[in-house]
């Protein structure tokens, strides 16, 4: 597997392509999911083989946003089928890649180590310390694409996901499930989340 020369070529792509206003979905989230997935995956003891397969999945998550808002995932795992032989990938590891991506949808129920850790990974902000600044940025790109909440249902809209949402990963309930459960608490004392100016804070 030529790593490098992959992570090259994806990240050039996600640099020109993704959409300007992806405030939540851009190329940082995808940076901040790798470095996420590689912290949780040392800790989990993957093997470098493993580490590899997983860095390179969180490279490509979040790609079909390229071409696709809404249910992007298998267009970011087709993408990286068809890329990827290009860089020494075999089909095996393509395929367990792409389970690896398709873990990160909505009700996706991870079921190896490895998609685990995409799975927490990619909600890592969640027991973060910069929750809430992510979610105001999801808030935003969200209004951007017709889904526009006020400020009482953008609340309870963070509560049921953060009462349902569930770490999977040792690693994660260890580092991020306390702060979870403090903003949790936090929310559910306000009456609303505040607007900002632009009516989307």
């Amino acid at each position: 597997m030529q790593f490098k020369k992959a992570q090259q070529h994806i990240l050039k792509k996600l640099r020109k392509e993704l959409a300007s206003n992806l405030y939540y979905h851009g190329l940082h989230h995808t940076l901040d999911v790798l470095a996420a997935a590689v912290r949780l995956a040392k800790t989990e003891k993957v093997s470098k083989q493993e580490l590899i397969l997983l860095k390179t999945a969180a490279l490509y998550h979040d790609a079909g946003f390229i071409k696709k808002y809404f249910s992007n995932e298998e267009i970011a795992a087709k993408m990286a089928k068809k890329s990827l032989p290009e860089f020494g990938y075999t089909p095996g590891q393509i395929k367990i890649i792409s389970g690896i991506i398709m873990a990160t949808r909505i009700n996706a129920e991870p079921s190896t180590l490895l998609e685990k850790i995409m799975r927490d990974a990619d909600l890592d902000y969640l027991g973060g310390d910069d929750f809430y600044p992510v979610a105001n940025a999801l808030r935003k790109e969200l209004y951007e694409y017709g889904l526009k909440y006020s400020g009482k249902e953008w609340k309870q809209l963070l509560i049921t996901f953060l009462e349902q949402h569930t770490y999977y990963t040792l690693s994660a309930i260890k580092q991020r499930e306390a702060r979870k459960k403090q903003y949790l608490s936090q929310i559910r004392k306000l009456e609303s989340i505040v607007l900002d100016q632009e009516g989307l804070a």
